[in-house]
């Protein structure tokens, strides 16, 4: 069953930190909250981050009082909620899934035990503050496993056996979410989203272990991961082979020159300007693209990092340029798109 609207948003993890820096955003030249100004454009979602114990340097900020805070003002603005479960003390993605020092030592068994527990008492306390999560995001970007060396899947014993760890491990955050948020949909998160074959690798496993999910979500940023039409493959063939709904939860493209040159061959897929009006092309094709997949598989697109405007005192992913407001803080034209972009259900 597909959901009844499309999801446009944004992942704003950093928001409060950013404002307490002295962040501020202004729409037609009047100061606003960011998250009201992006309402106002059409989005309808917003995803959060959740560190087991972060060390609080930069934008590593994100425990649990943060997060129900910023959930919060999510849920009093009207929007969705999506709850993106790290599992780790700091960033988790392909290059890194550590776990929380105080899970260091844990054995297999003890460790699933952690992830459920976890699970639980993060959307009870959320629920409690009156922001209880639409999705649960379990795991980010896990698909090289997650929880290493447990749960790790490439270069860490025997691949079956490290599947079996690693789905485990899953389970045991998927299992946390039905108990503790029966109404919340489960979403299962890698980064390969111009990826026909790894997606297709990632799912077939996930089936074979008989995890039980409702979404795909996968990350798409052209100068790293493939072309448009790369896209549009991976979501016709993923929708086919899986039934399931799919959620682009990250992507980005600048609106200034910016040198991505640690990615091979990223110019040749950087094909639309990197200006205030390409990046809104941009954000527009692949709005369409996702729309278009078959059976109304595609169910929404998150930017990742919409608020990162150049702040004092913090380092800022290359410098904002990939933020939906400018350095300044004003609403991009991207964003004053949205509505005419996507038309009136995203404004619901």
């Amino acid at each position: 069953m597909t959901s009844p609207d499309f999801l446009i948003g944004g992942d704003i993890s950093a928001l409060r930190r950013l404002e307490r820096q002295g962040a501020r955003y202004t729409d037609g030249g009047k100061p606003d909250d960011a998250i009201a100004i992006m309402r106002r454009h059409g989005c309808n979602c917003f995803r959060l981050r959740l560190f087991v114990a972060p060390n609080h340097q930069g934008v590593v900020v994100n425990d649990l009082p943060y997060t129900a805070e910023l959930a919060k003002r999510i849920k009093d603005a009207g929007a969705r909620f999506l709850l993106n479960f790290h599992y780790s003390d700091t960033w988790a993605d392909p290059a890194h899934q550590h776990k929380p020092k105080a899970w260091a030592d844990l054995d297999l068994d003890a460790l699933a035990a952690a992830v459920h527990d976890h699970t639980v008492e993060a959307i009870a306390t959320l629920a409690e503050a009156g922001a209880a999560p639409d999705i649960a995001q379990v795991g980010n970007e896990v698909t090289p496993g997650m929880l290493w060396p447990d749960g790790k899947l490439y270069d860490a014993g025997d691949p079956d056996e490290q599947w079996d760890n690693f789905a485990r491990l899953l389970r045991a955050g998927v299992d946390g979410v039905r108990s503790a948020a029966p109404e919340a949909r489960v979403a299962l998160h890698i980064d390969k989203g111009a990826s026909r074959g790894a997606t297709k690798w990632f799912f077939d496993h996930i089936a074979e272990h008989d995890i039980d999910y409702d979404v795909i979500a996968l990350s798409y940023y052209p100068w790293w991961h493939g072309s448009m039409d790369d896209v549009r493959e991976n979501l016709e063939a993923a929708s086919r082979d899986f039934g399931k709904d799919i959620l682009l939860v990250e992507t980005a493209y600048p609106y200034a020159t910016t040198d991505f040159r640690a990615a091979d061959g990223w110019k040749a897929r950087m094909r639309w300007p990197t200006t205030p009006d390409g990046q809104r092309d941009f954000l527009s094709e692949l709005i369409a693209t996702v729309r278009a997949t078959p059976d109304g598989r595609g169910i929404g697109v998150l930017w990742w990092y919409p608020e990162s405007i150049p702040t004092h005192g913090l380092h800022i992913w290359y410098g904002g340029r990939n933020a939906l407001f400018d350095a300044h803080g004003a609403a991009s034209p991207a964003l004053r798109a949205l509505g005419s972009i996507d038309g009136p259900e995203a404004k619901r």
